[in-house]
């Protein structure tokens, strides 16, 4: 088949492309960083991710599949979550014009239309859009991604462990967080991507924590035991702010906080993912938080 992946040369699609190059599928990819280190020597040939309708209609003619990892975790300039609702019913409109016969759409653990955080009615809206072209489709909803050497937030949390005396949590930290390896996430993707029904579910590993469990379980395996303090949400908040200014980044943002103590981040499915988060934590202990991993610079420097 020919499928088009969008962000095949970043975290999720690489995983996902690897392993459809690896069937001898033909890959393209529509991605908003044609100059990012492209991995696979040639094989996929890139497009713009322009959200124009024309311009992705005509980049996506002949492709079978498209497989959508498109996202945005916090409004930057024009990319808000608002016009990331847009630009997704852009591009799966214009994949059922050019023909494509399936969807695959990475989305998010707990969407809800009715959810006042916007990552989470927009990853609804985008869900929507996916389910309205009336194309099969698989909807995928990891909770948080681990693995590959690129997630943020298990890295980051570590990055600080490393490097405080202490570590403020919002609230007492019972709410759950159940990490899922990225390995998996691309799994169950290419497993969308041969199935011929339409489903939505959720992709969890088989390890659920309370967040203050996970925090000290990192600390522990890291070799940085630091004392957990739980703290005001508003607090916590301020002080990662705070922290931003001098990473040059978006360390938390308000609805981040608001969902991981919403349990937005476990899952009520029975576990899909393989791949235990103590093991993955062990396997990289060395390296897990010696560098700080930048949204922003990953996606807009």
């Amino acid at each position: 088949m020919k499928i088009a992946v969008t962000g095949a040369f970043s975290y999720t699609g690489k995983y996902i492309t690897k392993r459809l190059l690896e069937r001898g599928e033909e890959v393209v990819t529509l991605t908003n960083h044609p100059n990012r280190p492209n991995s696979f020597n040639g094989q996929v040939k890139t497009f713009p991710l322009d959200f124009e309708e024309a311009s992705m209609t005509k980049s996506l003619q002949g492709a079978d599949v498209l497989v959508n990892t498109y996202w945005v975790r916090f409004d930057k300039g024009e990319n808000t979550q608002p016009r990331a609702v847009e630009n997704t019913r852009k591009l799966v409109n214009a994949a059922k014009t050019a023909g494509v016969k399936r969807i695959v759409h990475i989305s998010i653990a707990n969407p809800s239309a009715d959810s006042h955080l916007p990552y989470y009615w927009g990853k609804a809206a985008n869900e929507k859009a996916v389910i309205d072209t009336g194309l099969p489709y698989a909807i995928i909803r990891p909770t948080v991604l681990v693995g590959g050497g690129e997630d943020i937030l298990i890295n980051n949390i570590a990055f600080l462990l490393r490097r405080l005396p202490v570590m403020l949590i919002p609230g007492d930290g019972s709410y759950g967080i159940q990490p899922v390896h990225v390995e998996d996430v691309a799994d169950l993707a290419v497993e969308g991507v041969y199935s011929k029904d339409s489903y939505i579910t959720d992709a969890v590993g088989p390890e659920s924590y309370t967040f203050k469990e996970l925090v000290k379980l990192v600390g522990e395996t890291i070799g940085a035991k630091r004392l957990v303090v739980s703290a005001p949400p508003r607090l916590a908040l301020l002080a990662s702010q705070f922290l931003s200014l001098f990473l040059n980044d978006v360390l938390l943002t308000p609805e981040e906080v608001d969902g991981l103590m919403g349990n937005l981040l476990v899952s009520h499915e029975p576990a899909r993912g393989k791949i235990k988060f103590s093991d993955w934590l062990e396997d990289n202990k060395n390296a897990l938080g010696k560098k700080y991993a930048s949204e922003i610079a990953k996606h807009y420097r």
